[in-house]
């Protein structure tokens, strides 16, 4: 495995007035260093073209991820999903990226919109190979990628976006291409990346859109890890080793939980400066500091919190400025996980803390566990690499 990750982001809006998305995004793992993604536009909008895409995405990533050719593919949607009596073809659009060994992208795209490519802080254009498989033309590309490339895959309700029924030729690929560049020169992650596409096309569609509308955007990065210790170990005998193993760690370190600091601090010979500050606006914990240590917070209560904007930032993404710009402790984490973090080492500790079992809390013994595993759930769909180790 090499030093680089795939920094991976993808946000849909819906056709206006339709409930489920046309379009689908489905990205599957092959070990450790390989990834498909597939976005699929179905044909037309709402239930049909959310199954049509959704199925389109599903057994082309599933092929392609064990190995099969895209004539194959093609040739399997084909003979699987309906025909539809209205256009007479039985299969959605589809765009794949698929990333090989951590070093090399390959590109098949039918029908959607051009991959845009982003490499040394300026548009890049990438070689393509025609194909025709089952009569249709498909594009091919191979190219090894390096650190900072940025891949943008897009639905055609991004290009032409506008507030009535006609194309709005003010918003092309190449507009579209000049917006991304920008955005991506001023370092935003993938998921702010497609986010921030997303958003203006629905507010070129004045918030009305005419068209199922889907942005997937690859970052490729270098691998960051972040250890966060998390509770003291259930036997006071395994703090020397807990303590060991997990600064012996690389990439920065987070320790959260008052006794959890406090084992800490004797392990490093450091004092720990414990603050009583809130930060104004927010009922999160005050944060300490140890020196030699990265970050240093309470434990549980701001722990729900960082789960709270986890969860948020898979979803709708509406707490983005809270938590980015946030300086208090869940604000802080979240930023080190969502914004940088690539492998994520948690050093969980499996000692009972009393004030958890105080039946008015809704907390109990397993609360660190809970935690943790509900965190780790969140950042796993965000693509991120997550060890556990429990003390």
């Amino acid at each position: 495995m090499n030093e680089l990750f795939a920094d991976i982001g993808y946000k849909s809006i819906n056709h206006y007035g339709e409930q489920l998305c046309g379009d689908h995004v489905d990205i599957a793992k092959e070990g450790e260093d390989s990834t498909v993604i597939v976005l699929a536009d179905g044909l037309g909008s709402g239930v049909k073209a959310s199954i049509l895409s959704t199925l389109t995405s599903k057994i082309i990533s599933t092929m392609v991820a064990q190995g099969i050719s895209i004539d194959e593919c093609v040739s399997t949607i084909a003979a699987t999903l309906p025909v539809s009596s209205e256009h007479g073809v039985a299969y959605s659009t589809f765009t794949i990226i698929h990333l090989i060994h951590n070093e090399t992208a390959e590109l098949i795209q039918y029908d959607n919109p051009h991959i845009i490519m982003i490499r040394d802080d300026d548009l890049y254009e990438y070689p393509r190979k025609e194909m025709n498989i089952e009569g249709k033309k498909i594009y091919h590309t191979s190219i090894r990628f390096k650190e900072n490339d940025v891949f943008i895959a897009m639905s055609d309700g991004c290009p032409h976006a506008g507030p009535d029924l006609s194309y709005n030729t003010d918003w092309k690929r190449e507009d579209i291409a000049d917006f991304m560049l920008a955005m991506s020169i001023a370092g935003y992650k993938a998921r702010s990346l497609c986010t921030l596409l997303v958003d203006e096309c629905w507010k070129l569609y004045a918030g009305k859109p005419i068209d199922d509308a889907t942005a997937c955007v690859v970052r490729i990065q270098k691998r960051e890890p972040l250890n966060i210790l998390f509770g003291p170990p259930a036997n006071r005998d395994d703090c020397g080793r807990m303590m060991s193993l997990f600064f012996s760690k690389r990439g920065k370190h987070v320790v959260c939980g008052g006794t959890t600091a406090t084992i800490a601090a004797e392990w490093l010979n450091k004092p720990v400066t414990f603050s009583t500050q809130f930060e104004e606006g927010s009922e999160v914990p005050p944060m300490s500091a140890i020196e030699g240590v990265d970050l240093v917070t309470e434990g549980a209560v701001t722990m729900s919190k960082v789960i709270e904007y986890a969860q948020d930032y898979v979803g709708e993404n509406l707490y983005y400025d809270k938590w980015r710009f946030g300086k208090d402790g869940a604000c802080r984490i979240s930023q080190l996980l969502f914004e940088e973090a690539t492998d994520v080492n948690f050093f969980v500790g499996r000692a009972m803390n009393p004030a958890h079992q105080n039946a008015d809390l809704p907390l109990n013994y397993n609360v660190k566990m809970n935690l943790v595993n509900e965190l780790a759930k969140n950042l796993k769909v965000m693509g991120k690499n997550i060890k556990i180790s429990y003390y």
